[in-house]
């Protein structure tokens, strides 16, 4: 008999995942990379149709909608901001109410009818008269209708990105068993991959699709962004029966607010030293919320008095053993309840040192193009679009994810006991490399204003300096775009609390948006600070007259000054503890099924 146990636990799997049917799900029959797999092609196809869009939509708006380059950059800069926002809606849907498969599914139907209605429109009304809309030939003007067809149209697509984007990540990670040797370090393996597959995706767009949309066939790039998410969204859907599931935890946001009314109200209790008088549900090895259970830990004392229990409390405690239904939780709330507050407050400081990373980072689609642009872009009578120069950037992420999982991580694992490098050590390594890349950027400019303004101080891009120059800084970014935005999706969605991980995820792309923002703010202050009768700014439209070289040694000295920021937060930072399953590791509930089979 013991045996017998012994061999259906190994079945199943351990972290409390269930199949399309609710039922434990077996390990044989579901997840691990036959499901990861589906998912990291679907993810590359979809972000391979999101960018063929987002790529050029800034060219659309002016050659095509009659915007000029103030409104279309503001236009593309709102869009931006809202799929990054609508990433949060997604999160909440998924960690709440849905759970991760249904949010993808609605979220990848919602991003395909965006997509076909922008294909459809382009394709009848907007791309008119036939041929209009490459470099030269203007379209004409459309009707109020039309307009608001487009609009409709590509905020239906950044409504289907935004939401699917968090949750496609955390859906993946879910298909590993993190309670399981092996399976354990496949769920790490699966965020680099992951981050690979959307960076190769990115590469089709920004090469094939740009190209054939630059010249003006704007409604074939349409359709293949649009054909490229029918085949992403067919292939999640096929992949339904190998799936794994973590049922949704219910609305987090009340759970906070119970934690910081509880607290309130009891604000005037003393702590206790034993840990035995704080409340936590007694019977299961899960929280009140259906999650794992977490331990308790110091810091943020405050919210303790959430669950200690007074006299009051225990008469609430005496009732809910009798019956979970009877205990007030805006008067006596769980250990467990207390340390997701807890949890979501260390999170913030390293959340908001990894912002003015993303600043670094999207220089890569803004300066760094306008410093390709003003460099030699003919070689060997071949002319390289500045924008093309992102591809360096795409295969130092490649590369850099095998070099990080082959060789770097293995070899630090051998030289120290503790194992590899951390997520937090790792988001710190792509700080240093971010300011090495500025550093990079700042030479190269020396470098070119150095020659432009010798062959020729009044041309806007005359230079003999040849754009592969460029090659280091954009390589550079690759490289702390692994440490950092890989290690940022581990972090965040390994310390989330069960019920929170795709908001986890979707700190990440916030972190993104809000860079988009400091980034603009600081050009903004720079060009405030630096423009005067006599000169005409550090970033200048004629770049020979700036300095964008001292513009980068700035980001490079802001940048260093979060790594200092960083290291302190990193130091204060407190991980979370789950408590361990009962019977090592194993879920109640599979323990229960088994015994039934038995």
């Amino acid at each position: 008999m013991a045996e017998k146990i012994v061999k259906h636990e190994d079945e199943y799997t351990l972290d409390g995942s269930v199949d399309r049917r609710g039922r434990p799900a077996i390990r044989s029959k579901s997840g691990s990379w036959t499901a990861g797999t589906l998912l990291l092609v679907n993810q590359g196809l979809a972000t391979l149709a999101f960018f063929g869009v987002g790529v050029n939509l800034v060219l659309f708006l002016t050659r095509v909608m009659g915007q000029d380059n103030a409104s279309a950059a503001n236009n593309v800069s709102k869009w931006t901001g809202t799929v990054y926002l609508f990433s949060l809606v997604g999160a909440f849907l998924s960690d709440s109410y849905w759970g991760r498969y249904k949010t993808c599914a609605i979220f990848q139907l919602i991003f395909l009818i965006g997509l076909a209605s922008l294909s459809l429109s382009s394709y009848l009304f907007l791309v008119k008269p036939s041929g209009c809309g490459d470099a030269s030939t203007p379209c004409g003007s459309h009707s109020g209708l039309h307009v608001s067809l487009f609009y409709v149209s590509i905020y239906l697509i950044a409504l289907g990105n935004g939401g699917y984007q968090p949750t496609i990540a955390t859906f993946g990670s879910d298909q590993f068993d993190e309670d399981h040797p092996e399976e354990s370090h496949s769920k790490v393996a699966f965020f680099s991959y992951f981050y690979l597959a959307l960076n190769l995706g990115s590469l089709f767009s920004n090469t094939f699709l740009g190209y054939y949309e630059d010249k003006g066939v704007w409604a074939l790039g349409f359709w293949a962004s649009t054909g490229s998410a029918a085949l992403a969204l067919i292939l999640f859907l096929l992949g339904t029966p190998f799936y794994r599931h973590f049922t949704p935890k219910g609305n987090p946001f009340s759970r906070f607010c119970q934690v910081l009314f509880a607290a309130s109200k009891n604000w005037n209790i003393r702590l206790p030293s034993n840990h035995a008088h704080f409340y936590e549900l007694r019977g299961t090895d899960l929280a009140d919320n259906g999650g794992r259970k977490i331990l308790h830990t110091h810091g943020f004392k405050f919210l303790d008095r959430a669950a200690v229990i007074t006299t009051e409390g225990k008469e609430t405690l005496m009732s809910m053993e009798e019956e979970e239904s009877n205990r007030n939780p805006w008067r006596l709330c769980s250990v467990t309840q207390v340390e997701e507050v807890k949890c979501i407050l260390r999170l913030l400081p390293i959340w908001l040192c990894t912002i003015l990373y993303s600043v670094v980072f999207t220089q890569m689609t803004s300066l760094f193009v306008e410093q390709g642009a003003a460099m030699k872009t003919t070689i060997a009578g071949f002319h390289v679009p500045p924008a093309s120069m992102s591809s360096f950037d795409i295969l130092s992420v490649a590369s850099f994810i095998f070099i990080y999982r082959r060789i770097i991580d293995p070899s630090v694992a051998r030289f120290r006991k503790s194992g590899g490098l951390t997520e937090l050590e790792r988001m710190g390594i792509g700080l240093v490399i971010a300011v090495a890349a500025m550093v990079s950027a700042g030479g190269v400019e020396q470098l070119r204003l150095r020659h432009a303004r010798e062959d020729c101080p009044s041309c806007v891009d005359s230079s003999s300096v040849s754009i592969f120059w460029q090659v280091p800084q954009y390589v550079l970014i690759g490289a702390s775009e692994v440490f950092m935005y890989v290690g940022q999706l581990e972090f965040f969605n390994g310390q989330a609390p069960d019920g929170l991980k795709s908001f986890g995820s979707a700190l990440s792309m916030t972190s993104i948006s809000l860079g988009n923002y400091v980034s603009s703010l600081i050009v903004t202050i720079v060009m405030k600070v630096s423009t005067s009768d006599d000169m005409p700014g550090w970033i200048p439209r004629n770049l020979n007259k700036g300095h964008l070289d001292r513009f980068y040694y700035l980001l490079a000295a802001l940048t260093a000054a979060d790594l200092a920021l960083y290291i302190v937060c990193a130091k204060w930072y407190k991980y979370t503890r789950f408590e361990d399953r009962i019977g090592s590791g194993k879920n109640s509930n599979h323990d229960l099924q088994i015994k039934q089979q038995l």
